[in-house]
């Protein structure tokens, strides 16, 4: 996920990402600050800091740290869901005149183990096949992971579509009861308005 957003000074924003249990997530983001006089973003944004909190389904937080303008930060899931990571800048100007306009260049990776490409340089070739297999085995168990996830999600869902369909079948079925009963009721009343009356 690469995205770039749009905050004020000392504005919180976060973002929402659905990650199955036990996964690495990596993320790397850039501050920009507008600049009034050019009339664009400058390419950093000296002597600001960022806030990264990041919160788990159960809304524990997993990580609450503040790094510089630009950074990375980590993390391992512990429960698969939505998990909340918000960004604040730590401005320390008076709140009067915190306005200025951040961007934010964010990239966030997940479930990815990445290659010390230096370390397999160093080595002779069968540990070099030997760390790119062991590489390939990560991926395999993360996309693992993420199918298992997308089945107990289907599952959850397909328990859900289950339990709405039952709910709609017995309303329509109380509906029908209710016409029935009130139309044996008017049935009656009408009867006996015209017994009363004499008519039949």
């Amino acid at each position: 996920l690469a995205l770039y957003f749009h905050i004020g000074e000392r504005e919180e924003k976060c973002i929402i990402e659905d990650i199955p249990s036990d996964t690495l997530v990596v993320g790397n983001y850039k501050v920009q600050r507008w600049d009034i006089h050019k009339h664009d973003f400058l390419e950093s944004a000296p002597g600001l800091g960022m806030f990264v909190t990041v919160t788990s389904p159960s809304a524990e937080v997993l990580l609450s740290k503040l790094y510089g303008p630009q950074g990375t930060f980590s993390f391992t899931s512990y429960l698969s869901g939505e998990h909340v990571i918000c960004f604040q800048s730590n401005s320390t100007r008076f709140a009067v005149i915190a306005g200025s306009k951040l961007r934010i260049h964010l990239d966030i990776r997940v479930g990815e183990h990445f290659l010390d490409e230096s370390a397999i340089q160093a080595k002779d070739k069968v540990n070099e096949v030997n760390v790119r297999l062991e590489h390939l085995i990560e991926q395999i168990h993360h996309v693992t992971k993420e199918q298992d996830y997308e089945r107990e999600r289907e599952e959850k869902f397909r328990k859900t579509s289950e339990e709405t369909n039952s709910n709609i079948l017995w309303w329509a079925i109380v509906q029908t009861l209710i016409l029935i009963s009130v139309g044996i009721w008017q049935i009656k009343s009408l009867r006996d308005f015209f017994i009363s009356k004499k008519l039949v």
